[in-house]
């Protein structure tokens, strides 16, 4: 389906995201994880596109897995930040070719062996002309774009952030999908500010359950800007070993979604990590009930 139909529901969207192993131990421990978060009947899942599109060929290679074998509804990330418009307008038109109607559209990391990076004379500056060019060349495609919900880290002006955001949604994105986030305040702020901005199109929320100390320091790295509240540093300080700081990370992402959901969020996107363990337990102690179809 397409995702702007799947967001028209009544029922949130309970989404995932993966993203492609590198060697093939990893293909099949991937696999494994996929298969014990099938049952769980997520409305769709999204296959992450390496900096620099240094994953293209694995990102591709995933959607079509996850297609054939499960049935549910793909959304391919793209990026634009080392891409000619030949370049994703040869990729698009394979996924339709192969039936993919939804894709992620993101602006991208530039390749992190140039640091002086430019975009190519054929190509995009941001995420809205990759927004424009997609609904111009695919107009059946539901296009997905990413928000900030405590702010996109090389834009400090907040404001100004707001309006590139506007402006992709103006180019004819459907949806968007946040960055995680750890305090559903930020969340319920950025919505608030979309509307003022005169965006009105779905916002899913990114939630992701922290699993050890080294991923919390990771993704402090990664998602630059990244705020973890005083109370979820003050629990993750009391934990005694990696163990204690995984069930801390769910209980609190337990709550993020457990409020989010009695809000009435649009939907929720779960960033697995490739791990299904915590997503399936967030599902149990929710009592959601796909996950008791699956057990």
């Amino acid at each position: 389906m397409l995702m702007k139909q799947i967001l028209d529901r009544q029922q949130p969207s309970l989404s995932f995201e993966f993203f492609p192993p590198q060697t093939p131990a990893g293909w099949q421990a991937l696999e494994q994880e996929i298969a014990a978060l099938v049952p769980l009947q997520p409305t769709s899942v999204s296959i992450t596109y390496g900096a620099g599109g240094s994953t293209r060929d694995q990102t591709h290679e995933l959607v079509l897995r996850i297609q054939r074998q499960t049935g549910i509804t793909v959304v391919p990330h793209q990026t634009c930040v080392a891409a000619s418009r030949q370049e994703v307008r040869e990729i698009l038109t394979r996924y339709q070719n192969e039936g993919i109607e939804n894709l992620l559209a993101l602006r991208g990391d530039p390749p992190r062996d140039q640091p002086n990076w430019q975009p190519p004379a054929d190509g995009f500056v941001r995420a809205a002309d990759l927004v424009c060019f997609v609904r111009q060349e695919f107009p059946t495609m539901s296009i997905g774009v990413a928000g900030f919900p405590e702010g996109h880290p090389a834009t400090p002006n907040r404001l100004l952030e707001m309006e590139y955001l506007r402006q992709k949604v103006a180019a004819g994105a459907d949806y968007i999908v946040t960055q995680l986030f750890f305090d559903n305040r930020d969340f319920y702020d950025f919505c608030e500010r979309c509307e003022l901005a005169g965006i009105r199109v779905p916002v899913l929320a990114g939630i992701m359950p922290l699993r050890s100390r080294k991923s919390m320091e990771r993704l402090a790295e990664l998602a630059a800007g990244a705020r973890f509240p005083a109370a979820l540093l003050r629990r993750l300080a009391a934990a005694a070993d990696d163990g204690e700081v995984e069930r801390i990370g769910i209980d609190w992402a337990t709550a993020q979604v457990a409020d989010l959901l009695g809000q009435g969020v649009r939907g929720v996107h779960f960033y697995t990590l490739n791990s299904a363990a915590a997503t399936r337990e967030i599902f149990r102690r929710l009592g959601l009930p796909a996950a008791r179809q699956g057990e």
